[in-house]
């Protein structure tokens, strides 16, 4: 609503407006502590300070000015803000004072009045047009009003005005800035235009052509993106701007960006937060897709260069903890701990969190179960409890204490309905983690009866059944919750594969496979499956295909299983093995991997 509806001019006749005394007072006492602030381009003389006494200032706010200004100001906390409007942009205009510009600009935007604020500001840039905080808040309102066909001469004004040291940051903050425009497609045909002139800077290009890959990102335009990066990257092969977008776009499944990033590593020294920030991501990426000794290679080069900086040490302890090399672990999590308690902040808050949790661990895995309680009792944040109870639930479960631990996890307070999910999947979690099937199948089914609308627990719920022996409920589960919720992909791959692994219904089974192909094409779990089922149905060279594919795609234990035996069954012998060992070194204990080599009785 816009509800700057009266703009009048300043006049003497509003004395009315100032119905009690008290009122004027107190704002006259305002005006006059902040006079020196609205009124800075007049000289303010000085009056003689007596001996040991401070200078004091005054204010060159004259009488009219003053009555100006509070009329303005009275108005508009009177439900009158176009009258107040009128004053204060006036005598902004006359005292040719930024504060009073943006003082009416306030009013106006307060008022939600987007085009008086865009008259307000527009006066401002053209009374002072050095002015680069004026010509940002035109550019921030035209955004606001969704009017980006006319900033194009703003941001190419507020370019050029900025320092060059400080142009990079700006060119940077584009992308966030035109983020909300619905037009993306006339946004970035604006973009373009302002950073021709810097396309071919040395010191501006990178930058420069991020920012145009960014809003091509904004589209879902890849490959323009990519090639923007690509071309930054050229430009200034150190730069950790293309190597950032680069990094998007890999997490957005665009492979090709990744030799942009290893290449700004290579030639970056890794001692800038922006250079860290390229490391840091590249490693957590390294680490989703199960690559963890490149992962570890970059947190070990993050560290030896970076010793001060604390992530990269919870990070590199958290790898090591999953590799089982806890003494290793031990000394990159006490390192994160004591630089964590120096900084103090709430983000190393939550990672102290993590790293006590990860030293419970340690402690558990050596048997030293006292010292992991004590780690525990460090944990204070009460959004950590469950965390830290489903781990001395661990703690009992080894003790041979399994009632005290699912009773432990039971008795936590719930708050929410939240609370209550967590509490029911915490417990079966814990039940999974020892391979009690039977009874995490039943605490599923009591979390599905509680929150029936939530399609993962039936999911978790269906899986249980298959390891409780029990492949019946597992397809009804599975039916009904295709039934429920047709886009559910996890749901077709898990029939469709539970089906090829007992070679039962092999039509069916790649039937399902297939559809969860189509749902999710990316997904390289349900490519195994669906190479594991064309193995079955006798289609080798295929699965071989689309095995070797997955597991390029994502190392991992279950598909190098798979892939491994498919290749043995073809008399690739030196080949499985490799494979095999390669998942052995990603996880020695994985079920369908140990269960392979012992079917085949084969011990790479």
């Amino acid at each position: 609503m816009n509800t700057l509806h009266r703009v009048k001019g300043p006049s003497t006749q509003h004395a009315g407006l100032v119905r009690k005394s008290a009122v004027a007072v107190a704002l006259a006492a305002f005006f006059w502590g902040v006079a020196a602030q609205t009124a800075p381009t007049v000289p303010a003389p000085t009056a003689q300070a007596t001996p040991g006494s401070s200078e004091v200032v005054n204010s060159a706010l004259n009488a009219p000015l003053f009555y100006q200004l509070l009329l303005g100001e009275l108005n508009v906390r009177a439900g009158e803000p176009g009258t107040g409007y009128s004053f204060i942009l006036d005598a902004a205009r006359k005292q040719r004072d930024p504060l009073l510009y943006r003082r009416a600009v306030e009013v106006a935007l307060q008022a939600r009045s987007g085009e008086a604020a865009l008259a307000a500001a527009r006066a401002w840039t053209e009374e002072l047009p050095g002015s680069t905080e004026a010509r940002r808040f035109e550019l921030q309102i035209l955004l606001a009003l969704n009017r980006p066909q006319e900033t194009g001469v703003v941001l190419q004004a507020i370019l050029k005005d900025i320092s060059a040291n400080d142009r990079n940051d700006t060119i940077n903050a584009i992308p966030q800035t035109y983020a909300r425009v619905t037009d993306k497609a006339l946004a970035a045909a604006v973009v373009r235009e302002a950073l021709g002139p810097y396309l071919k800077q040395p010191a501006h290009a990178a930058a420069a052509f991020t920012s145009i890959g960014r809003m091509y990102l904004a589209q879902d335009q890849l490959p323009e993106a990519l090639v923007s990066a690509r071309l930054g990257h050229t430009a200034e092969t150190a730069s950790p701007f293309p190597a950032l977008l680069a990094l998007e776009l890999l997490e957005r499944g665009e492979k090709q960006a990744e030799p942009i990033v290893r290449q700004q590593l290579d030639a970056g020294s890794i001692t800038t937060p922006a250079d860290t920030a390229v490391a840091l991501a590249y490693s957590r990426i390294l680490l989703d897709a199960q690559r963890n000794a490149e992962a570890r290679t970059q947190l070990e080069k993050i560290t030896a260069r970076q010793p001060d900086q604390a992530e990269p040490w919870l990070l590199l302890g958290s790898l090591q903890l999953q590799e089982n090399t806890l003494p290793a672990a031990t000394a990159s999590l006490e390192k994160y701990m004591a630089l964590a308690r120096q900084s103090g902040d709430e983000r190393s808050a939550r990672g102290l969190t993590q790293a006590y949790l990860m030293m419970a661990q340690i402690a558990e895995k050596r048997q030293d179960f006292p010292a992991a309680n004590a780690w525990l009792d460090r944990i204070e944040n009460a959004d950590d409890i469950m965390a830290t109870q489903m781990r001395r639930a661990s703690l009992l479960a080894r003790q041979g204490q399994m009632a005290q631990a699912r009773a432990l996890l039971r008795s936590q307070p719930e708050r929410t309905p939240e609370d209550a999910r967590l509490k029911l999947v915490a417990e079966a979690q814990l039940l999974r983690d020892f391979k009690a099937w039977k009874e995490a199948y039943e605490v599923y089914g009591e979390a599905v009866a509680r929150f029936p609308d939530v399609p993962d627990l039936r999911y978790d719920q269906a899986m249980m059944a298959e390891k409780a022996g029990k492949p019946g409920d597992m397809e009804v589960l599975l039916r009904a919750l295709i039934a429920a919720k047709p886009d559910f992909h996890h749901a077709y791959n898990a029939l469709g594969y539970s089906l090829a692994d007992r070679n039962v219904r092999l039509p069916e089974a790649k039937k399902l496979i297939e559809k969860a192909v189509e749902l999710a094409p990316g997904d390289a779990y349900i490519q195994d499956s669906l190479g594991w089922v064309e193995f079955r149905l006798g289609n080798t060279a295929r699965a071989i295909d689309i095995l070797q594919a997955a597991y390029g795609k994502r190392p991992d234990p279950e598909i190098a299983a798979h892939l491994g035996e498919v290749l043995w069954s073809q008399g690739q012998r030196d080949q499985a093995l490799k494979i095999w060992r390669e998942g052995l070194l990603l996880s020695a204990d994985n079920e369908t991997l140990q269960g392979t080599l012992k079917r085949l009785r084969v011990k790479p």
